[in-house]
């Protein structure tokens, strides 16, 4: 489980604490574009005359994003990104060319700069693309930041989280860790209960150098569930034709995890009890009693109580189990851990040799206000199909599930109200998402022909083509039909 809680948050807008690097030889376009990020956007802005003054600002400040034209005397645009790749400095990058050579800009972006725009750009559209750099940047400085944090803290291998509630958990089982207590972790399906009991048993692996044991006890009838906990001897049943070692063996001086707990057979639960409270038991088939040391972490997503209310688990085996309890929220109420889980996953499903893709901020907003009724085995889900679909190492709206779409979507106001953020900085990104689906359906109808797109659109063919480079559509996916 890579994991938190509060309101559902939107996509984060530039921040004023966000600086932004203009290396631009001419002092007039410097300074107006100094001037139009200031007044516009609230933004710090520095500038630089050329790549080796632009270089020296990076080394000693930090900045969000860089824009630079390419072409430059003494060091150039290029031989500035080349260095800012070398050095691993973390910033976004968006380049400019006057001379209308499209061909730099697109080596530009194979090195990986964020966008391109030609000189002089239009107001409006450096501004929405400087605005989506600064929020993809922002998330990906958080997921980094949330690393750095989380970095050293092996006792929760695989747990990642920013939550609250997740943090009471972690030092929960910080508390048990030294301890041989009994534990009941409650959780929807899906929550990643398997990864709490692992992270469990690595905060105990000082005392407990013993295996990590699992048994999935809904998967299993009773004959087959008693043999896989306590083994059988050869000749026991028919079938038997040599001696097993069980899960409690198995886990000796380590942790049992029982899942689905909720789903043992009543016969059964009598023989987990009299071992739980005895630390022994006899294989099938056998008379020798086997004394094991085995700390048990059960799991289920039913409501325990009301079985013991309705007969139908033992009240005396709920209490043994019910030593230490865990409630794992699902993942719907620790929304602000879908950015570090979704980053997680895109690095786990990352093609072979290449980076991992990237979110655009569109698809993360949809990602985080779907409900997730799967949890986080959901998201992953979602993730792996969404890395499979990606085209140019971007994950977009349209390479996620439906399903995710629909719950994002569902409302009479599809639209969330965020008043932490100004007015036109929210119109300008829902245009942009309207915008991009629009072009995306009329290039789809014209089977990706820019003419006849500019027809259905009522724009320019030129208006078009930049639009198909704004939002890094590849026109090819359309060629072939509706």
């Amino acid at each position: 489980m890579v994991n938190d809680t509060t309101p559902a948050p939107s996509v984060p807008a530039p921040s004023p604490a966000q600086r932004v690097l203009v290396v631009e030889d001419l002092e007039d376009t410097r300074a107006s574009l100094q001037e139009l990020l200031q007044m516009s956007l609230g933004l710090e802005v520095d500038t630089a005359e050329d790549g080796a003054a632009g270089l020296a600002l990076l080394r000693t400040k930090p900045y969000s994003l860089v824009i630079t034209d390419l072409r430059m005397p003494k060091v150039g645009g290029m031989k500035l990104i080349e260095a800012i790749q070398g050095e691993k400095i973390p910033v976004t990058i968006i380049v400019t060319t006057g001379h209308g050579n499209v061909k730099d800009a697109v080596e530009a972006m194979r090195m990986g700069v964020y966008d391109f725009m030609t000189k002089p750009p239009d107001p409006q559209h450096l501004q929405l693309i400087v605005q989506r750099a600064l929020r993809e940047r922002t998330l990906r400085d958080e997921v980094a930041a949330l690393r750095r944090e989380l970095g050293d803290r092996h006792a929760f291998q695989n747990v990642l989280s920013r939550s609250p509630k997740m943090y009471d958990m972690f030092e929960l089982i910080g508390n048990i860790a030294e301890t041989s207590s009994t534990v009941l972790i409650r959780g929807e399906t899906g929550s990643g209960k398997e990864q709490v009991a692992r992270a469990i048993h690595q905060a105990s692996t000082a005392i407990r150098p013993g295996e990590f044991v699992a048994v999935n006890c809904g998967a299993l009838n009773e004959n087959l569930l008693e043999s896989e906990l306590f083994g059988h001897e050869k000749g026991s049943y028919t079938g038997a034709d040599r001696k097993r070692i069980g899960r409690f063996e198995l886990a000796h001086k380590g942790t049992l995890f029982l899942d689905e707990i909720g789903d043992v057979p009543m016969s059964m639960q009598i023989k987990l009890l009299r071992v739980l409270q005895e630390r022994r038991f006899e294989r099938v088939g056998g008379t020798e009693p086997i004394e094991v040391d085995v700390r048990v972490v059960a799991a289920t997503h039913q409501d325990m109580e009301k079985l013991v209310k309705d007969g139908k688990f033992r009240e005396d085996l709920y209490y043994r189990l019910n030593v230490v309890r865990i409630d794992l929220p699902p993942l719907r109420e620790r929304v602000e851990d879908i950015p570090v889980l979704v980053s997680h996953f895109c690095e786990k499903f990352a093609r072979i040799n290449q980076k991992a893709p990237t979110v655009s901020p569109e698809a993360m907003a949809m990602l985080t206000k779907c409900a997730w009724p799967g949890n986080v085995r959901q998201l992953e889900n979602a993730i792996e199909r969404a890395c499979v679909t990606a085209r140019d190492g971007v994950i977009r709206t349209k390479d996620l599930p439906p399903e995710v779409g629909r719950k994002a979507e569902g409302g009479k106001n599809p639209f969330q109200v965020d008043l932490t953020r100004k007015l036109p900085d929210q119109l300008a990104e829902l245009v942009a998402a309207f915008e991009e689906r629009y072009i995306r359906r009329a290039l789809k109808r014209s089977r990706g022909h820019v003419g006849k797109c500019a027809k259905i659109t009522g724009l320019s063919r030129r208006s078009i083509t930049d639009k198909i480079a704004q939002y890094k559509i590849d026109k090819a996916q359309f060629k072939g039909g509706e």
